[in-house]
């Protein structure tokens, strides 16, 4: 087996601002990917719910918002999917190529006019793309660093900004094609996006990444295939079956549906914790840190909650509730959704020389947490202040979602980057990949739970709906800030 050493040894480590070469390629694989994601969900919501005479597909606004965080969910949750074949079938490298692939093939089948079906088929393309992806090329930045290197958090705060610069450009691009012109137009260039992410990934793989990436750490051995894959392709056909007897029944409608995912999405990170703590791969010192990380993510599901509200809430907000003809700008409601990576584009070097300069003295990785939370917490409760101040008849103007959008952003940077790190120095060796995965499911765990939320939220109920989330997120905050020493304990000398 190849040791973390061999592949650090492999690597130009000097080439990309100070980190290794390795960090180019990731950085615009991604950057990539998520125009295309951005691109593609930024206009998503809109094309569900107008009119069919607008371009859209007439589907009932609260339906399409169930929807948008249902496809949020299964979008992160297929991370597990991606991360076991990962870890026992291809390695992480050749999973993002073939899971680039099925994104692509998504978009493309958006990119042309359809009904509900296809829009269904689409989505799960890119669920399945997606799956394969992102969680494994986190995991390969993770293996351009020694454990103990300093450059790490910094690292991964330069591949956070990659994502956001795609995630800035996408939603005034595609938004801008997909609302004044058409919708399909928007989709087609979300997969010439993923088209060029592969492209770069190919062409750039053998001299950057060396060995990140190639291997397999926890092979399927010949005798666990056959037991393996015929347990697939069992639970393959319980499925269609399952499918084929339901829907045409009409027993598993798009909100039995969403509950059905909204359960999974608790079960399936409960799941993975009970596994991988009762491991006996797992050594004594990974089942402490194993532990260290149920608060984390506890956390991270909660912050996440309000981020991904973003593109449902605030972009529905952003198209029922705000002046959109405003300092004589013209803007499209799909344009707000490039506030969050602007800020990040801007923010994330500041964070990344902060933690940097701070050295040793920077707050704990749970500290960071628990700020992330409160800051998430006030991008919500200063949403009630016009609505408070103005009622909830008149447009507002957009000012109130930029601030919203900044405070949730400096939460987002206080965790997200940090989280990426900390689960690939919190994760059991043999679960490298697949920690990654749990990691994403985070983000799958908040979207279900949106999916239900989602469902309460209307201009009558706008200042309870904003209010209870924010306070219930500034409230967890302040609890894990003061159980941050007991947490660092468990995590056992990781940063």
């Amino acid at each position: 087996m190849i040791t973390k050493e061999q592949i650090v040894q492999s690597l130009p480590q000097k080439g990309f601002f100070g980190h290794p070469k390795g960090l180019f390629t990731l950085f615009f694989t991604e950057f990539w990917e998520r125009f295309s994601y951005y691109g593609m969900r930024a206009i998503l919501l809109y094309y569900m719910y107008y009119e069919v005479s607008k371009g859209g597909l007439g589907i009932d606004e609260a339906t399409a918002a169930s929807i948008m965080a249902i496809y949020g969910s299964l979008v992160y949750m297929s991370g597990t999917i991606g991360g076991w074949i990962a870890d026992r079938l291809l390695g992480t490298s050749k999973t993002v190529f073939y899971g680039g692939i099925l994104i692509m093939l998504g978009h493309i089948v958006l990119s042309f006019p359809g009904n509900i079906e296809a829009l269904f088929i689409s989505m799960t393309l890119i669920v399945l793309g997606t799956g394969l992806l992102k969680p494994n090329v986190s995991s390969v930045v993770g293996d351009l660093y020694a454990d103990n290197d300093a450059r790490r958090d910094s690292g991964f705060s330069i591949f956070y900004m990659g994502i956001n610069l795609g995630g800035f450009l996408a939603p005034i691009i595609v938004g801008t094609l997909g609302q004044g012109y058409n919708f399909h137009l928007g989709f087609a260039l979300a997969a010439i996006g993923m088209f060029f992410g592969l492209l770069t990934f190919v062409l750039t793989k053998k001299k950057n990444l060396g060995l990140a990436g190639t291997q397999v750490p926890n092979p399927l051995q010949p005798e666990e295939r056959k037991k393996v894959f015929t347990i697939f392709g069992i639970g393959a056909l319980v499925i269609i079956a399952f499918l084929a007897v339901t829907i045409p029944a009409g027993l598993l409608t798009i909100n039995s549906f969403t509950m059905i995912v909204s359960i999974l999405g608790i079960v399936i990170p409960a799941c993975y914790f009970i596994f991988m703590y009762r491991s006996p791969k797992t050594t004594e010192v990974e089942r402490s840190r194993v532990i260290a990380y149920i608060p984390l993510f506890i956390a991270a599901v909660v912050f996440w909650a309000i981020q991904e509200q973003g593109a449902i809430i605030l972009a529905t907000y952003a198209d029922k509730r705000t002046q959109l003809s405003y300092a004589g700008l013209e803007l499209h409601s799909s344009w707000f959704q490039s506030l969050n990576p602007l800020f990040i584009i801007f923010l994330a070097p500041v964070f990344a020389w902060f933690w940097v300069k701070l050295g040793k003295r920077q707050p704990s990785t749970p500290s960071k947490f628990a700020f992330g939370l409160i800051f998430g917490g006030l991008s919500f409760l200063v949403m009630i202040i016009p609505a408070y101040v103005n009622g909830t008849e008149s447009l507002v103007s957009p000012l109130w979602l930029v601030l919203s959008f900044f405070l949730v952003v400096i939460g987002e940077l206080c965790l997200s980057p940090v989280g990426l790190s900390a689960t690939t120095k919190l994760a059991p060796a043999a679960f490298s990949a697949q920690t990654m995965s749990l990691w994403f499911l985070t983000s799958a765990a908040a979207q279900a739970i949106n999916a239900q939320l989602v469902k309460y939220y209307t201009v009558e109920t706008e200042i309870v709906y904003f209010g209870i989330i924010g306070m219930v997120s500034i409230i967890l905050g302040l609890i894990l800030f003061f159980m941050a020493p007991m947490i660092k304990r468990l995590m056992k000398d990781v940063l």
